[in-house]
């Protein structure tokens, strides 16, 4: 079922986020500075392109850079992202089909909010 679910979401939304999340990697990785911000967009765009049977997970050994990190993201980036995925989730949970989709969608949230720090695992 994970696979079935997965290849219809990467047909519908998941290759375009992933795109979206990678363009975003490669733009922040034009600055020394912003190197982690793009790192941590591919990895989100790796998870945006196959996110059933992975969730995410806080790394207990993540330090402060971390946090200063993600509330520089938050402030820049996190907030909108977070927006994008729950006003595309809401026309997916209005079908039945989507339902599945919808909640893939609102999973992709925390770790858009705050990706450093976060590892995708498998489930």
């Amino acid at each position: 079922m994970r696979t079935i679910l997965n290849v219809i979401w990467l047909v519908l939304a998941g290759i375009w986020l992933a795109i979206g999340y990678v363009i975003a990697g490669i733009i922040c990785c034009v600055l020394i500075v912003t190197i982690p911000f793009g790192i941590a967009s591919f990895r989100i765009a790796a998870y945006a392109l196959w996110p059933f049977g992975r969730t995410v997970e806080r790394d207990p050994d993540a330090g402060a850079m971390s946090t200063i990190g993600n509330v520089i993201w938050l402030v820049f980036a996190g907030w909108w992202l977070a927006l994008g995925h729950v006003i595309t989730a809401i026309p997916l949970f209005l079908s039945i089909i989507g339902i599945p989709l919808g909640v893939a969608n609102i999973k992709l949230i925390p770790v858009s909010l705050l990706p450093l720090g976060a590892r995708i695992v498998d489930s």
